[in-house]
């Protein structure tokens, strides 16, 4: 006979008051969470990385399916063999690019691989049976959506605990989980670096640099 799910007995906490000064703070972390590439190479504190991971895992996620999968890169061999994946990648990209847009490319510094103390793959499971199918069955991408809601909540962690994180995306996903060694239904979501920012702005590198600008988001805005 099936299974029946547990029945959650116990009362869920009063709501916190998040009060304006609240709110005013939040915004800050907002505005400084920002796509980091300079990082220093000073370790971090013991616990800090699995308090990071605790409170990404608080995500909200499809069937309540909890699909993510961190895999912390500690290894100088599997590191090495990502920075080559990036290296190639990377070459690629700025082939696709000529005249001034080419050669502002070849100048941006896109990725901390070789300064950050921490490197975070994060991982869909795509063939997890946890949360029943729930909430994808016309849109089975949710199980990645989530994943991408628990890299945010990690990268607001690190900003609120004073640590850079940038997300390095000029990569061959497929070739990172070979490399790492990892199951098939696996796929790459986020390649992610962290560590304490040799100069920290709330500005985005790509705007100070002048690769591209950020629109006002009423122009995102639609009605219908």
């Amino acid at each position: 006979m099936p299974t029946e799910p547990p029945v959650i007995t116990s009362p869920p906490a009063d709501p916190p008051s998040f009060d304006p000064g609240f709110r005013d703070r939040f915004a800050d972390l907002l505005q400084w969470r920002r796509d980091v590439r300079h990082f220093r190479t000073d370790p971090l504190p013991p616990g800090l990385l699995p308090e990071l991971i605790d409170m990404a895992a608080l995500a909200p996620s499809v069937g309540n399916s909890q699909p993510w999968r961190f895999v912390l890169v500690q290894s100088p061999e599997k590191r090495s063999l990502v920075i080559k994946n990036f290296e190639t990648a990377n070459a690629q990209a700025l082939a696709a690019y000529d005249g001034d847009r080419a050669r502002l490319y070849a100048g941006l510094k896109l990725a901390g691989l070789r300064e950050a103390p921490v490197h975070l793959a994060v991982f869909c499971d795509a063939g997890t049976a946890q949360g029943h199918g729930l909430g994808r069955q016309s849109m089975p991408e949710m199980l990645e959506y989530s994943v991408v809601m628990a890299v945010h909540g990690f990268w607001l962690a690190a900003r609120a605990a004073n640590l850079g994180c940038g997300w390095v995306s000029i990569l061959d996903p497929e070739q990172v989980r070979s490399d790492l060694e990892l199951p098939s239904p696996w796929r790459l979501v986020a390649y992610l670096c962290a560590g304490y920012e040799q100069e920290p702005s709330n500005v985005p590198e790509l705007e100070r640099l002048g690769w591209e600008t950020r629109r006002p988001s009423e122009t995102s805005i639609f009605r219908r």
